[in-house]
């Protein structure tokens, strides 16, 4: 079914306004949830609402804690998030970075002691409305075996690449697994396979079926080695940088996934000359040219936030009828 987009931000804010949540943040942290349903990541969205409330009633999530500095040197920033909402803490840590990369010409935020962020595009686009380069990334649960291994010891850590154009942002927003675990569940609710392995099975052999990657918790590094390395590494700098927790001190259960660590960093290329366009419209020339259906980065975000917004946003009923309980 399709719900129209206003409909849906409000139904949400309304849930999140009941929790005393105050009026201003609840709009923002709906309008977050609504967005990522908007333009397709659905499992950041309108499927996790019913979680972050779940959270939210444990104590988990504190709906009045607000992220405040700590530490600073220059451009470069140190926040505790409080144990706050993660959406909203996320958005103040790169409403921050862009205002440092604004004066600075490049600013970095690192943020401890937060929730998970949903989606981590969502800051991407952020950045990129701005007119600034944005790159972000944050820590999970250790929910990724590393290369060579069996059971999880490396979160899938998602990284965000964001570059401004007047003609359409390019915006890379990818977990360190093949597929996160909120892709795997949507594909599963769906009844498809996935489109290329996605992880092992109980028996040890590569299989499309995300119920069997779900089964087993056995998801495959994107980039096998690569992305494990990679998850590694910015598992190690968000830690270090914020002077929060690691992936292996985050408790392993999801609805007690607490105390991550995120880094905000931006570039603002204004700073050092006129024409930013110039070259990122040169590449996607490039990139376009010749046969086959290449999409950049983001590239169908934007098509699918306008058939949602002609069309009204697809959401699962079970999932719509539960949240209009809330």
């Amino acid at each position: 079914m399709r719900v129209p987009f206003d409909e849906i931000h409000d139904t949400l804010r309304r849930a999140l306004a009941a929790t005393g949540m105050e009026a201003d943040r609840a709009d923002l942290s709906a309008r977050l949830f609504a967005e990522a349903s908007r333009d397709g990541v659905s499992s950041h969205g309108l499927n996790r609402f019913p979680r972050f409330m779940r959270m939210i009633r444990r104590g988990v999530v504190d709906v009045h804690a607000r992220p405040e500095p700590v530490a600073a040197h220059g451009a470069l920033e140190r926040w505790d998030g409080r144990g706050g909402p993660g959406n909203l803490n996320a958005h103040a840590a790169m409403a921050r970075a862009i205002a440092l990369g604004r004066a600075h010409g490049a600013g970095c935020v690192a943020l401890a002691n937060t929730n998970h962020w949903m989606r981590g595009g969502s800051y991407g686009w952020q950045a990129a409305d701005a007119g600034v380069i944005g790159i972000c990334w944050t820590n999970t649960l250790a929910n990724l075996p590393p290369w060579g291994a069996a059971d999880p010891r490396v979160g899938n850590n998602p990284l965000v690449v964001a570059v401004p154009r007047r003609a359409g942002h390019v915006i890379l927003d990818m977990a360190m697994s093949q597929f996160s675990v909120g892709a795997l569940a949507s594909y599963r609710s769906r009844g498809e396979l996935l489109p290329v392995a996605g992880g092992y099975d109980e028996a040890g052999a590569l299989t499309r079926d995300p119920a069997a990657v779900e089964a087993s918790g056995r998801l495959l590094p994107a980039g096998f080695w690569k992305g494990s390395g990679l998850s590694l590494m910015l598992d190690l700098a968000a830690a270090l940088l914020s002077g929060g927790q690691a992936t292996h001190q985050i408790a392993t259960e999801p609805e007690l996934e607490t105390n991550l660590s995120q880094v905000f960093v931006t570039f603002d290329p204004s700073t050092l000359g006129p024409d930013r366009d110039r070259a990122a419209d040169a590449v996607l020339e490039h990139f376009h040219a010749g046969a086959g259906d290449v999409r950049s980065p983001g590239e169908r975000v934007l098509e699918t936030r306008q058939t949602s917004l002609r069309d009204g946003v697809p959401v699962d009923p079970k999932v719509w009828e539960e949240v209009c309980s809330l």
